[in-house]
């Protein structure tokens, strides 16, 4: 019998935390204090990872700790005592890429289970099985691997080791994410979590004997963004990569938001289990991909999975954004029909919002009877973060999504 597959979801804070596991994942990926690839994520300490272990542990479900950079001397600094507290407050795995800290690790925490990073660049069978017998219980293999490829790993390696691959989410132009361009551009240490993603810039060209004369880099006359990669989407494909044996499905995304984590794990989760309820009949339904083109995201790829030849866009970097999330339900009083929520976009009484929950079809909404938090009423919350109510007759439920269509602002 097949194994569901584990849908894992990034948390880039403590409110994507509990989003991801509300809306339907399985386990969380986030950044502790030391040695992640997302610096500029709202990264946790370790009162807040306390908090976010307990609240999925407490519904069943994971956390893992990424300390998957490149380290230099200089950043092994405290990581005893950081390991020590991981292992202490009940993270379920790490997830790491460079011998040193996982030999460190084996060391001053050797229970805690290990994950290898697709920063390690893993791409064939022997260095995989090398890695299982080092101690690693699951490899995340580099994203340019195919589908055909990670079904002869899976069909090679031991039982005991697993597979998490990438299903949705930015793709790097570098070898699994080992680049150093921004290194040299901008000073930012790209292997430290601190790239600049130059590789979304656009790029002219200048003859040395005709300074200040530019000509666009092209490509099949589609324009100069040359580096510039779609976002991978493997949503129409759960079956295949089910029945490759693998065992998570990993989204990508910690410096997303709350609304695209909610969307992407909705459709994601909706899928798998559709599939799993009869795969003989399973059937893709096209709201799932609804679902992953309203968030923020640029154009989709299969990426490496099919030797997919159009990877790549050139005529923008910029990424599409067809609604945003507007506010978030904090309560609802079934009573009175009113509901609280916490603004996260500016909008209009009379505006008409759809309804993202995590289970069921999306519905749309007006916004009627708006007031603040002293009860007077307002035509507009215009203020981010600030808690307003509107009467509505559809019952809410706290963390269901207030989204807006951009064509409505």
């Amino acid at each position: 019998m097949i194994k569901k597959p584990e849908l894992l979801a990034p948390a880039g804070n403590l409110e994507k935390l509990k989003v991801a596991i509300r809306y339907g994942a399985d386990a969380v990926y986030l950044g502790g204090s030391k040695l992640n690839l997302r610096a500029f994520a709202h990264n946790f300490d370790n009162d807040q990872l306390r908090e976010g272990v307990k609240y999925a542990h407490d519904r069943g479900k994971k956390v893992y700790v990424t300390l998957n950079v490149i380290p230099h001397n200089g950043d092994f600094a405290g990581i005893e005592d950081y390991l020590r507290d991981l292992y202490e407050i009940g993270v379920d795995a790490i997830i790491v890429a460079d011998p040193g800290i996982i030999a460190t690790a084996k060391e001053v925490v050797p229970d805690l289970e290990l994950h290898l990073s697709t920063q390690a660049n893993a791409v064939n069978i022997r260095t995989v099985k090398f890695w299982h017998s080092m101690g690693i219980k699951r490899v995340v293999p580099a994203r340019e691997m195919s589908m055909q490829e990670i079904k002869d790993l899976i069909r090679e390696i031991p039982d005991t080791c697993e597979v998490e691959s990438f299903v949705h989410g930015a793709m790097c132009m570098a070898y699994s994410g080992r680049c150093i361009i921004s290194n040299y551009m901008t000073g930012r240490r790209s292997n430290s979590g601190a790239c600049a993603q130059p590789c979304r810039y656009k790029y002219h060209l200048v003859e040395e004997r005709r300074p200040g004369e530019y000509y666009e880099v092209k490509e099949d006359e589609r324009g100069s963004y040359i580096m510039n990669s779609k976002d991978l989407c493997m949503i129409e494909h759960i079956p295949d990569l089910v029945e490759a044996g693998i065992d998570s499905f990993k989204i990508e995304g910690r410096m997303k938001s709350s609304y695209y984590v909610a969307s992407v794990v909705k459709a994601y989760r909706e899928a798998i289990d559709t599939y799993f309820e009869d795969p003989e009949n399973y059937k893709f339904n096209e709201k799932w991909m609804e679902y992953l083109l309203k968030p923020s995201h640029r154009r989709y790829t299969t990426g490496f999975y099919y030797n997919d030849e159009d990877r790549q866009y050139y005529e923008s970097s910029s990424y599409l954004r067809n609604f945003d999330i507007v506010g978030i339900v904090k309560s609802y009083d079934k009573e009175t029909k009113i509901a609280t929520v916490e603004q996260r976009n500016r909008l209009f009484a009379g505006d008409k919002v759809e309804i993202l929950r995590p289970k069921g079809e999306c519905f749309e909404v007006t916004i009627e009877d708006m007031k603040n938090e002293n009860g007077e009423s307002i035509e507009v919350a215009p203020n981010a973060q600030m808690i307003f109510t509107f009467k509505c007759d559809e019952e809410l439920e706290e963390d269901y999504m207030l989204v807006k269509g951009k064509e409505e602002n």
